[in-house]
């Protein structure tokens, strides 16, 4: 019988199994992928800030962003949808979006649903409208790591009532603005308690001076896009000291902006190849980019790869080709700098003929899942072995496989789930569904890209 969860239009069903198509030989791939949710939601906020209207093209339409679009015009900020202007070649996954400022007020309840950026983000930037505001999500989302954000409008002079244990739901009366000044905060769990406060930080009567004072900060990539989309809309970014930012402020600049690819949900794809053998081409991958996905030019050649670059595309400069090396080693790998690649690694890892050992991921524990739980268990019942430790995941060369694989709600775990499908039989991920979160049309791109493997040379890739 199907149940019914949550999508970026509302609600969707969830149905039978999904079973993760076998490559039949090498991959022959050209993969065109939509905008990057993490570049998306912080141009939102950004432009729901700034001091005139601002057009954000080729961004992601997912139930990620739809639920950032969705609490902003809750607010008052108007988001419409707009077409390509004259001689622009359509957007294939969506419209572009023409973000109008206008004067914030409450009597809203925030849906977050289980998007990070989202709880992360809104928070700070609903304290700035007139009138009371709830914020609550998912029913898993009530699990994720809250804290931080909510002691840290309690310190800026937000009155904050919750239950106590630092999550959703909770709520707050906001005045129209907000102190600001100097803050610390234990951003461990999360580097969106960091950017979700630099974000709105310009709006402050003070502005912000944040000291991060825990033992570690996991995704520094991300502050630096946050830091760098700030900076884009000039506003003035200081950053005395590793940890430590001083957002000054001021007006944030209305500003026209093209959306990248997102390159963390290119890592599949990417990976596949050396899956499945031969070579996946990611168009339109940004010669410089503060996405933590362009770890994947320096990380997959540790595993054989193959990294090229190649041609001159019409929005950004060239794609990325990723060949499949021979054999698939065992490795160390820290993975702290950007923790959202490791379910496709770990699912390469699973499949690689030597132990591999990934730290530096011990806050996934507090993401859409516990995702060194899951990838641990849903590995380990396709027969693997895989064991966590403190910080990451150790995982031994085992063969795997077929049979249930769960998503868990959540949209990296189940592509993990169709990246071990390429070679093992009968991978049924039971909720193919969850991609939705950040890329609804990955089923379909999945297929065509396993539909694109040469049947009639070439060498294959893994065999399990």
């Amino acid at each position: 019988m199907a149940d019914t969860t949550h999508s970026q239009s509302g609600t969707r069903s969830r149905t039978e199994p999904w079973i993760a198509p076998l490559a039949r030989g090498p991959l022959r791939g050209d993969v065109s992928l939509p905008g990057s949710k993490s570049l998306t939601n912080r141009e939102l906020v950004l432009a729901a800030l700034a001091d005139g209207p601002s057009t954000i093209r080729l961004p992601l339409h997912s139930r990620d962003s739809a639920l950032m679009v969705a609490g902003l015009r809750q607010l008052g900020v108007g988001v419409d949808e707009v077409a390509p202007g004259p001689g622009e070649a359509p957007n294939p996954y969506g419209p572009h979006l023409r973000i109008t400022p206008a004067p914030m007020h409450g009597d809203v309840r925030l849906d977050c649903g289980l998007a990070g950026t989202v709880m992360r983000f809104l928070p700070p930037l609903a304290a700035l409208a007139v009138g009371p505001v709830t914020v609550d999500g998912d029913p898993y989302a009530r699990k994720r790591p809250m804290h931080a954000i909510i002691r840290a409008l309690v310190d800026l002079g937000v009155d904050v009532t919750d239950d106590g244990d630092g999550a959703m739901p909770f709520s707050f009366t906001g005045t129209g603005s907000v102190r600001g000044g100097a803050l610390s905060i234990d951003a461990s769990a999360s580097s969106q308690f960091v950017s979700g406060l630099l974000l709105s930080a310009p709006r402050f009567d003070e502005g912000l001076h944040l000291t991060h004072v825990g033992e570690r900060l996991p995704s520094l990539p991300h502050i630096d896009m946050t830091v760098a989309a700030l900076r884009a809309r000039g506003v003035r970014v200081d950053e005395p000291a590793v940890g430590e930012w001083v957002v000054h402020p001021g007006p944030i600049a209305a500003r026209d902006v093209t959306i990248e690819p997102d390159l963390s949900n290119a890592a599949p794809f990417a990976v596949a190849a050396l899956v499945a053998g031969g070579t996946v081409r990611i168009r339109t991958w940004p010669t410089e980019t503060t996405q933590v996905g362009a770890d994947l030019e320096t990380l997959l050649p540790l595993w054989g790869a193959t990294v090229t670059r190649d041609g001159d595309d019409l929005v950004f400069d060239g794609g990325v080709g990723v060949r499949g090396g021979a054999s698939l080693p065992g490795l160390d790998l820290d993975l702290s700098r950007g923790g959202e690649l490791a379910p496709s690694l770990v699912a390469l890892a699973a499949l690689a003929g030597g132990p591999t050992e990934i730290t530096g991921i011990g806050h996934l524990r507090g993401h859409e899942t516990d995702r060194l739980a899951a990838l641990a268990e849903d590995v380990n019942r396709s027969g693997g072995a895989v064991r966590e430790l403190e910080e990451g995941l150790r995982i031994e060369p085992v063969a795997l496989h077929g049979g249930h694989w769960g998503a868990y709600d959540d949209h990296r775990m189940a592509t993990a789930g169709a990246i071990v499908g390429l070679v093992v039989d009968g991978v049924a991920v039971d909720d193919i569904g969850s991609t939705a979160k950040t890329l609804p049309q990955f089923p379909e791109l999945w297929a065509d890209l396993v539909g694109s493997a040469d049947t009639h040379g070439g060498s294959s890739g893994v065999t399990r």
